[in-house]
């Protein structure tokens, strides 16, 4: 039976630390559950595993697009569970986006409806207002879950019920799988993280982000939507001279801890996460202790 144990928690919680430490262990491999790690050649900024933690652990779902395309959380959520399918061992899901760790351990079900770019132009013309209008004829518990002024999930709504003749209220859901999880979750006092993302933004700089994020402007164009994302966006208008580097440092710092408090609320939604102090000095022997115990468990379930 498979086996999936998910470290999860705000940015900058060393996630990547304790998961390289569990996998040596575990001998086991590594998913990334990050939005922007999927993405070549985003590297330095969003944190990406070095090729020296790469090849001493196997890690999968990183760099599987390129940074024009775009993945889908239905492409990812079949692409991992296949590679949680395809090993025997127990598979490592790390990462800060939530909502690819919850298409995994909640089996949520997505509609495999692909992006329709001139359908949603055509309904973008359209305006919001009509648009949630014609949400709340077709699919009145849909819009009953959507803001009025969610433009990006009433065009999604919409979308899928255009492409595929019914409502995405029907295809959504959730088929947990039936192999054990256990959920880690890393996170610290708000101050402290405050300092750890600080801290890492400033290593970011030093391992050469500038130059990376001026490397991508030139080749694809300062309009690439994940050069707007958090932190690249603010190193792209130093580059461009409307701020100075420490104003760019400042608001990258605020902007990270505004995502954080946001990903710490999501996942304390979840009960079933069991926490862990990032400050306490024997972190990974907390964390393993707790680890073997749902091993040597899952395997005495089995006997």
């Amino acid at each position: 039976m498979f086996r999936l144990i998910t470290i999860c928690g705000a940015t900058a919680t060393g996630k990547s630390g304790v998961a390289l430490a569990l996998a040596s262990r575990l001998k086991s491999s590594i998913l990334s559950a990050d939005s922007r790690q999927v993405y070549r050649e985003f590297d330095i900024g969003t944190a990406k595993p070095t090729a020296v933690d790469r090849a001493s652990v196997p890690h999968h779902l990183i760099d599987i697009c390129d940074p024009t395309e775009t993945l889908t959380l239905a492409e990812y959520q079949q692409q991992a569970q296949n590679l949680i399918a395809a090993v025997d061992s127990p598979v490592l899901l790390v990462g800060g986006t939530g909502l690819y760790i919850k298409s995994i351990v909640r089996g949520l079900k997505i509609p495999r409806v692909a992006p329709m770019p001139e359908l949603r132009s055509q309904l973008v013309e359209l305006g919001q207002s009509q648009c949630y209008q014609m949400l709340q004829q077709v699919d009145r518990s849909a819009a009953e879950k959507i803001h009025l002024n969610d433009s990006v999930r009433t065009l999604r709504a919409l979308e899928v019920f255009y492409v595929t003749g019914r409502s995405i209220s029907e295809q959504q859901g959730e088929n947990p799988p039936d192999y054990p999880i256990l959920q880690i979750g890393l996170d610290c006092e708000i101050d402290v993280l405050g300092d750890r993302i600080k801290q890492r933004t400033e290593q970011m700089l030093e391992r050469g982000w500038l130059a990376e994020v001026e490397y991508l402007s030139k080749k694809y164009g300062c309009d690439l939507p994940l050069l707007n994302t958090l932190g690249y966006q603010e190193m792209k208008q130093y580059l461009a001279g409307d701020i100075k580097l420490e104003e760019a440092k400042e608001l990258t710092i605020l902007h990270t801890r505004q995502f954080a408090k946001r990903q710490r609320t999501w996942f304390r939604a979840y009960p079933e996460i069991d926490w862990f102090d990032v400050s306490a000095p024997d972190l990974c022997d907390r964390v393993w202790l707790r680890v073997e115990e749902f091993v040597n468990q899952d395997f005495c379930d089995r006997k």
